[in-house]
C-alpha cells in the first residue's frame, strides 16, 4: 500500500510496524506532508503543530524505547491535542490569545500517551475557551467541515474532530462539557467516546464548567477509541475531580446480549424542520431492530429539563470561575473575548448563590428520579445533534441555534452519564449524521459494546478518509492490563457489583475492576430469602447439561492481598469464597453460596445475571 493511502486507524498502523513495513518516521513525514497537501481544502485546524524536528525526535525516542519487540501499546500513533490541553512546551490558548500560556509539562492525559508512544502533532482549534457547539468561535477561523465548507464542524473540540476525520491523524483529545466530545464525531463521521467523569485526569486542562469536563476521544473506530482510554485513564490524586476507581475502568466491551434500548417517543423528539436528520435517526431505529435489540419507551422531558440547566444559574456562574479575569479586561472590541463568548460570561454575574443552590437542587432530584429508568435499561439512544446548520446561519443566530444544537447532548455530565457517540451514514445531501448511546456512569462498557455493534451494521467509510470500516475494525493492542502483582482477583455477582448497594466495600479496600464478564455455562444463580440488602446465590452444577448450567454476568475486580483479607472477613454466611471458571477456562475466586440457604431460594438462571433479574422484577406488574 502507497504511503499516501496508509490509513492511520490503529490496527492498519500497528500491523504495518509489526510486519516492518513502516517506522514511525515514515508517518510522522507523511503526517505533515498530508496537513501541507491540505493547507488550502481544510483550514484554520492547526494552531501549533511541534514541527518535524521535534516530531522526529519523539518517534525516535519511541523506536529506541521500544525496541524489543514494539512493545509500547500506542507505538509510533499519531494524535492532535484540543488546544485547552496543556503540552509541554506548546503553547496553551483556548482560543484566546490574552489567556495564552506556556506549560512546562503536559497534562497527565497527554503525558500517559507519550509514555504509551504515541506522538504529539500540534494544537487543535476550538471554541473559545471550550464555550460552544458549533465550532465557529474561534479568532482563529472556522475548522473546514471536510464534507462541506459551508456548514459548522461542530463545537468546542471542532479542530480535534476534523483533523481526525481529515486523515492527519489517528485520534485526538478533545473535552467534554455540555457536548463538545460529541457533536464534532456526529458532523464528522468519527466516533466520540465521553467517558465516565472522573475516569480520565483533568488536571492541565483549562476548565469550562470545572465540576462537568471530561476529556473525550475522537477515533475512526470505538475500538480505536478504547486503546486510547485505556491507556489513559487514571486516578490522579492532585486532580480533586478524578476518582478512586479510574483505575479499574475497563475500556472494553461487554459481553454481547440481547441489549434495551430506551428511545423517546417521536412526539419528544425535535429536529427544527430538518426532515433529513428526522429520516437518518428514523433508519438509525430500524438499524437497532435489526440487531434484535429491544425497545424501550423512555420519557425524554426529565433529561431535557436537566440539559436546560447548563445554561441556568449553576453552570454560566461556573463557567466565570475560568473567565472572570479575562472579562474584567474585555474591550468591546472583541480583541480580548469574542463578543458572543464576553456575553456569555458577563450574563453569570447575575445569578446569585441562592440560585445556584436551588439550581443544583432541582438537579439531584431529576438524577433521583431517573434511577428507575436506568436500571430497566442498558442504553438510551438519541440523535447527536438534532440538525446542521450552515456557518452563514450560526453567525447571524449565535446563541439560538447553539441551544438548538445541543438539546440531545447538553444533559450528559449533569447526570453523570456515560456517552458514546458513532456515525449512522449519510443524508442525502452527503452529510453526515450520528447516533449517541447514553448510560449511567461506569455503563461504559455496555455502551461500547451497543455502539460498535451498531458502526459495523452501519459500515461504509470512517471520517472523510475514503477507508473502508471494515478493514479499520480490527481490534487494536490496548495497554496492557494492570500486573495483579500483590494483587488477588475475585469475582462479584450480586451486591458487590458496580452501581450495587455493597459494592462501595470493594472501591473503599482500594479494589479495582479488572472485567466485566461471565461465567463458564456451568453454574445457576438463585435469589437468596431474607438478605439485607438482597443478594444472589450462585452455585455450581455437577452436570451442565443434565442440570441445565447456565453462563451468569459477573464482574472480577482485584485487591491488594491485605485488602482481600479484609474483604474476605466481611463476607457473612450464606456467602463463601470459592473458585468460579470463567467463560475463559480460567479458575478465579470468587463469591459461591452454601447449599442450604439456595434451598430455600428462587432459581433466577433465565434472567443470566443479578443487574437483569433486577430490571425484570422492577419491570413486573404489581398484584
Amino acid at each position: 500500500m502507497a504511503l499516501e493511502t496508509q490509513s492511520l486507524a490503529l490496527p492498519a498502523l500497528q500491523r504495518a510496524y509489526r510486519d516492518g513495513t513502516l517506522s514511525a518516521h515514515d508517518v510522522v513525514d507523511e503526517v505533515n506532508a498530508r496537513i501541507d497537501r491540505d493547507r488550502d481544502r481544510i483550514r484554520h485546524v492547526w494552531l501549533a503543530r511541534s514541527g518535524a524536528d521535534a516530531m522526529h525526535a519523539a518517534a525516535a525516542r519511541a523506536i529506541d524505547r521500544s525496541r524489543a519487540g514494539q512493545s509500547l501499546p500506542l507505538f509510533g500513533v499519531p494524535f492532535a491535542v484540543k488546544d485547552n490541553i496543556d503540552v509541554a512546551g506548546m503553547p496553551t490558548t483556548a482560543a484566546c490569545p490574552a489567556f495564552a500560556y506556556t506549560p512546562s509539562v503536559s497534562a497527565p492525559v497527554v503525558q500517559r500517551l507519550v509514555d504509551a508512544g504515541a506522538i504529539v502533532v500540534g494544537k487543535a482549534n476550538l471554541d473559545q475557551l471550550a464555550t460552544g457547539l458549533v465550532g465557529v468561535r474561534s479568532p482563529y477561523g472556522v475548522p473546514t467541515n471536510p464534507f462541506d465548507a459551508r456548514m459548522i464542524p461542530g463545537g468546542s473540540s471542532s479542530g480535534s474532530a476534523v483533523a481526525v476525520a481529515a486523515g492527519h491523524v489517528s485520534f485526538a483529545l478533545g473535552t467534554d462539557t455540555a457536548g463538545s466530545g460529541r457533536v464534532p464525531a456526529g458532523f464528522n463521521n468519527l466516533v466520540g467516546l465521553k467517558p465516565s467523569r472522573g475516569a480520565l485526569s483533568t488536571r492541565g486542562v483549562v476548565p469550562a464548567c470545572r465540576s462537568l469536563d471530561c476529556v473525550s476521544v475522537f477515533a475512526l473506530t470505538v475500538m480505536d477509541a478504547c486503546a486510547v482510554a485505556n491507556t489513559a485513564r487514571q486516578w490522579d490524586a492532585l486532580d480533586g475531580f478524578s476518582r478512586v476507581d479510574a483505575q479499574g475502568f475497563d475500556f472494553a466491551p461487554a459481553p454481547a446480549r440481547r441489549w434495551r434500548i430506551g428511545v423517546p417517543p417521536a412526539s419528544q423528539l425535535t429536529f427544527f424542520g430538518d426532515e433529513e436528520a428526522r429520516s437518518a435517526f428514523d433508519r438509525a431505529l430500524a438499524r437497532l431492530e435489526s440487531l434484535g435489540v429491544d425497545r424501550v419507551e423512555v420519557d425524554l422531558r426529565p433529561l431535557r429539563e436537566a440539559g436546560e440547566m447548563l445554561y441556568g444559574a449553576a453552570c454560566v456562574a461556573e463557567r466565570l470561575v475560568a473567565g472572570q479575569g479575562l472579562l474584567d479586561r474585555a474591550d468591546p472590541r472583541g480583541d480580548t473575548l469574542l463578543p458572543v463568548i464576553r456575553d456569555i460570561l458577563a450574563g453569570a454575574g447575575t445569578y446569585t448563590a441562592l440560585d445556584a443552590y436551588r439550581a443544583t437542587y432541582r438537579l439531584r432530584e431529576i438524577r433521583q428520579s431517573l434511577v428507575p429508568t436506568w436500571q430497566s435499561l442498558d442504553a438510551l439512544v438519541l440523535p447527536t445533534a438534532p440538525t446542521i446548520y450552515s456557518v452563514e446561519d450560526v453567525l447571524a443566530h449565535p446563541r439560538e441555534y447553539n441551544s438548538n444544537i445541543g438539546i440531545y447532548s447538553t444533559f450528559a455530565n449533569l447526570l453523570d452519564l456515560a456517552a458514546v457517540s458513532v456515525p449512522n451514514g449519510f443524508r442525502a445531501d452527503g452529510l453526515p449524521t450520528g447516533v449517541t448511546f447514553f448510560g449511567p456512569r461506569s455503563s461504559d462498557p455496555t455502551l461500547i459494546a451497543v455502539a460498535s455493534a451498531f458502526h459495523r451494521a452501519v459500515g461504509g467509510t470512517v471520517g472523510a478518509t475514503g477507508v473502508p470500516l471494515e478493514s479499520a475494525v480490527e481490534a487494536p493492542a490496548v495497554a496492557a492490563p494492570s500486573a495483579f502483582g500483590d494483587r488477588v482477583r475475585i469475582v462479584v455477582v450480586g451486591a458487590h457489583l458496580s452501581g450495587q448497594p455493597l459494592n462501595h466495600q470493594l472501591v473503599g479496600l482500594g479494589g479495582k475492576l479488572e472485567s466485566a464478564t461471565v461465567t463458564a455455562p456451568r453454574y445457576r444463580l438463585y435469589a437468596l430469602a431474607g438478605t439485607v440488602p438482597p443478594k444472589p446465590g450462585l452455585e455450581r452444577v455437577p452436570d451442565p447439561e443434565q442440570s441445565r448450567g447456565r453462563a451468569i454476568e459477573v464482574e472480577v475486580w482485584s485487591l491488594t492481598v491485605r485488602a482481600f483479607g479484609a474483604f474476605v472477613s466481611q463476607v457473612p454466611r450464606p456467602m463463601c469464597i470459592g473458585s468460579i471458571e470463567l467463560a475463559s477456562g480460567e479458575l478465579v475466586h470468587g463469591f459461591l453460596c452454601e447449599r442450604e440457604a439456595i434451598d430455600n431460594a428462587v432459581d433466577i438462571s433465565e434472567h443470566g445475571g443479578w443487574r437483569a433479574f433486577l430490571r425484570a422484577k422492577a419491570e413486573a406488574p404489581r398484584p
